[in-house]
């Protein structure tokens, strides 16, 4: 039977792709899940296309978040420190990243104590603002043009941060069954 009425439209429930999993006790996870899902693929594509047209080919999505964050405030990171900002538990994949950007030109490795360090080169600093430079053009003048409310956006950013905890601890607790 239809919930349709001759003055409304039927009513689509919502945006899923997963309709086993929305028929839940909260539905809107499921909604965010697919967003995030679709976000992260096109953030994703977008990284690897904008440090590409700005003249470094070649590079994952992680290369890129990788040699950004090792650019962050212009200080020498270790492993870790990368690891911990970028939450990547599978630090063998930031390494083969660090390895790729070390060979590339774009990072050098150093020493702090015992613990080695990675910190930009000229090369990865200009490779950094020519993105940052595309990324101003091609993405933030025409997000800017949507009108979008900036607190709004740093309290969504805020919220998926803190919603980011409970898929971790949700995780833990999957593995200790």
């Amino acid at each position: 039977m239809s919930d349709k009425t001759p003055d409304q439209p039927p009513s689509i429930g919502p945006v899923v792709s997963s309709a086993h999993l929305a028929s839940g006790a909260m539905p809107a996870v499921s909604e965010v899940e697919f967003a995030v899902t679709m976000m992260v693929n096109a953030y994703h594509r977008w990284m690897v296309r904008c440090m590409s047209a700005s003249g470094t080919e070649g590079m994952s999505p992680l290369d890129v978040l990788v040699l950004h964050t090792i650019n962050h405030r212009d200080r020498p990171k270790t492993l870790s420190d990368i690891c911990l900002v970028l939450n990547i538990e599978d630090t063998h994949t930031v390494t083969y990243a660090m390895k790729k950007l070390e060979k590339a030109g774009l990072i050098k490795s150093g020493r702090r104590g015992k613990e080695k360090t990675a910190e930009i080169t000229e090369s990865g600093e200009t490779a950094c603002l020519e993105y940052r430079r595309l990324r101003e053009a091609l993405l933030i003048k025409p997000m800017k043009a949507l009108g979008l409310d900036e607190n709004e956006l740093s309290r969504l950013a805020a919220t998926l941060r803190l919603v980011s905890g409970n898929y971790d601890q949700a995780a833990r607790a999957a593995a200790a069954m």
